[in-house]
């Protein structure tokens, strides 16, 4: 368990890395965008990457690299690309309900919660 712990959190460190360099590289090549451009370019690169290792890992039987490279990794690089694969799986086992639910309430109520985290933050701090 802890090793496992171990692996989640390098993993995290490096995906946190490289998502903090892709967004100096994109600044760079770019400039100041009013768009968020790094984190949309951050979101679409980890979701593809998240597709590839789970189809990968499945086929040659490397899924027990799923802590390491999915949830540290990737999870530090893009939480966006969890999201994707949990959508994008219960789609696909005809669940669409849900997908649609979980798409609504994941956005919906993730923008709402940081909106009430301002309003709270700035009502009590200001």
């Amino acid at each position: 368990m802890i090793s496992t712990v171990s692996l989640v959190a390098l993993g995290g460190a490096i995906g946190a890395s490289l998502r903090y360099l892709t967004g100096v590289g994109v600044f760079r090549l770019f400039g100041h965008q009013e768009f968020p451009l790094a984190i949309i370019a951050v979101n679409v690169i980890g979701s593809f990457l998240m597709g590839v290792f789970v189809v990968l890992a499945a086929q040659r039987g490397l899924t027990h690299y799923s802590p390491f490279v999915m949830t540290g990794v990737l999870g530090g690089f893009t939480t966006f690309s969890a999201f994707s694969l949990e959508t994008v799986t219960l789609f696909e086992r005809g669940d669409i309900g849900h997908a649609v639910g979980y798409i609504a309430i994941s956005v919906g109520v993730s923008i709402a919660a940081l909106a009430l985290g301002l309003i709270l933050t700035r009502g009590i701090f200001a």
